[in-house]
Formats: structure tokens, C-alpha cells, sequence
């Protein structure tokens, strides 16, 4: 698991030079890049979730595409359009910016759920059809994309089916007091993204990724993410629990938070690191809990304690 520490290690140095004071963040964007799954970054405004996403995208060698939505966009500014050559009197594919390796979709909810669908062939199957074509994407493919909260004006909640395609959604926060004099220093003449540079080639992600298959779940692991997963589906404050998509998201985030601890075998304790940034936002409230303020993620701490771990011994003093 040397490698997959080597890398992870060297991009999240790359990326702080960046973004201040947030490594595990950090690290659960690499973590959803070596898993080959989609992240979803979740703030207010002006706290780094477009920078985070730039800054990932200038460390690899991938090609990058930032799309920004707004509400007048159109499915077709992103999948791409067959348009008419007078030339040849034949109709050709022009690609949208969905065809790169990392694609930057800035504050996704912006668009309207029709231009938000347009995603979900991409990041699920990989590839995009046009007018009864099916094109494929360039591999490895990872979505980043930045929503700001749904209570802010000109948004449109993302569908489930969207939402349910994202492997992680993580929240920046704001600084410490220490972290945001340490941004103002380093942008006192300019922003340091301008020194960014490559510190990785797609082919050391991809033998990263590869090596990740190499982890050993045991069937115990195994069974404890299920139970964890079923649990979302028969608790009563939730109308919509995770969906067998939540189950693989924690079975393939594990194997790689063990390996970037430098371990060929995954714990519990990993399962229960990322239950909450991989389950959470899986989760639809219901109306009589959400009167009560209950939140997804104090539903998924809860789960997370009166969840049994397969195997493990009750402790007589």
C-alpha cells in the first residue's frame, strides 16, 4: 500500500498549498479520485469549493473541463450537440465539456433539473448518448461538483437519483481565525494556485486505483456494511433510506482509507470513519423529523452506535 500512501501524501501536499487547514477534507477528495466515484463539495459561498476542485485538477495529469451552471443552461452545453456541416451535408458530434477526465461542475444547482439529468448517463455508465449515439467518456472520469445550500436563493434541490450518484459530499467550513490570516498572507501578492503545478500522471492513478483491489474485506466487514445500509431503510424518522449504490460506496471507500493508512485489510473503524460523508446526503428526512430539526448526519450517528459490529465481543468487567 506504499504507493496509494506515496500519492495521496504528494497531492494533498500539492493541494495545501491551496487550501488552508483542511486536510481530511483533502483527503476524502482523493479518496473519492482513487475510488473512481463522484464528490459532491457542500457550503456557503466563498469558502474554497471551487479552489479545492481547480487545485486537484492542476496536481493530475487529467484533461480538465469547469462547467458553470446557471439557469438558462441548456442539457446540450453539456453532453454536446450534433450541428450541420454544409461542407460534407453530414450532421457532426460536437463533444460538451462532460468529455474530460476530472470535470469541475460548479455550482451544480444552479441549473434547473432538466440540465442537472444530463449528468446522471455520465456518472453512472460512463458515457453519453445524443441522438440515439452513445459516446464514451475518456477514463479515469470524476465529477467534482460545488452546490451551495439549497435554502439560498436561484437553487433547485438536485434529484435523488443525481444525488445518489455521488460517492461523498464533505463540507469545507469556515477557517479558524489562524488558517484565514494564513490565507490573507499568502495571496498578499498573488494567489498561490498560479504556482500549482503536476504532481501526478494518470498512469500512477490509474496502478493506484488497480491496488486498491487488492485490499482484503473480510465477510464480517462485509456484513456490518450491510446491516449499516439496511438500517437507513427501517428507521423511522427517514421517508428514503441508502440504496444498494450506499452499500458499494462504503465497500470500495474503505479499502481505500485502509490503504492510505498503509493497510492491505480494512477495519470497522474504517466503515464508521466514512459512513457519515457517504450516507448521509443518501438520506431523505422525513416530514414529522424534519419539524424536529433531525438531520441525516445525527440519524447516521446514531445508526452508527446501536449498529452491532459483526464478531465482536461483549467486554464482562
Amino acid at each position: 500500500m506504499e504507493l496509494v500512501q506515496n500519492l495521496v501524501n504528494r497531492v494533498a501536499e500539492n493541494v495545501r498549498q491551496v487550501i488552508v487547514g483542511k486536510d481530511e477534507e483533502i483527503r476524502l477528495t482523493l479518496l473519492a479520485m482513487l475510488c473512481e466515484g463522484h464528490l459532491l463539495i457542500e457550503d456557503v459561498p466563498g469558502v474554497g469549493k471551487t479552489m479545492l476542485a481547480r487545485a486537484l485538477a492542476l496536481s493530475v495529469g487529467c484533461s480538465f473541463r469547469r462547467i458553470q451552471f446557471t439557469p438558462d443552461m441548456l442539457p446540450t452545453d453539456v453532453t454536446g450537440v450534433n450541428l450541420y456541416n454544409q461542407k460534407t451535408q453530414l450532421f457532426e458530434f460536437r463533444p460538451g465539456p462532460i468529455f474530460a477526465q476530472i470535470v469541475l461542475t460548479d455550482e451544480i444547482n444552479r441549473a434547473t433539473p432538466k440540465t442537472q439529468s444530463a449528468l446522471l448517463e455520465a456518472m453512472e455508465e460512463r458515457q453519453v448518448t445524443v441522438d440515439g449515439a452513445t459516446y464514451p467518456i475518456p477514463q479515469p472520469f470524476l465529477v467534482l461538483a460545488t452546490q451551495n445550500p439549497i435554502e439560498y436563493e436561484g437553487t433547485f434541490p438536485l434529484p435523488e437519483a443525481q444525488v445518489d450518484r455521488f460517492m461523498l459530499r464533505i463540507h469545507l467550513g469556515y477557517p479558524s481565525k489562524q488558517n484565514e490570516i494564513d490565507v490573507l498572507n499568502r495571496q498578499s501578492t498573488h494567489h498561490p494556485i498560479q504556482d500549482l503545478r503536476q504532481v501526478l500522471s494518470v498512469d500512477e492513478l490509474i496502478a493506484a486505483q488497480q491496488t486498491l483491489r487488492t485490499v482484503y474485506v473480510d465477510d464480517l466487514v462485509k456484513s456490518y456494511i450491510v446491516d449499516l445500509v439496511n438500517s437507513t431503510r427501517d428507521h423511522p424518522d427517514i421517508y428514503l433510506g441508502a440504496s444498494p449504490r450506499g452499500s458499494l460506496a462504503l465497500f470500495h471507500g474503505s479499502r481505500a482509507w485502509a490503504a492510505i493508512q498503509g493497510r492491505n485489510y480494512v477495519l470497522p473503524d474504517d466503515v464508521k470513519r466514512l459512513a457519515e460523508p457517504m450516507l448521509a446526503h443518501r438520506l431523505i428526512v422525513a416530514p414529522s423529523a424534519r419539524i424536529k430539526n433531525v438531520t441525516p448526519r445525527q440519524i447516521v450517528e446514531e445508526l452508527l452506535q446501536h449498529t452491532a459490529v459483526p464478531g465482536a465481543r461483549v467486554r464482562v468487567r
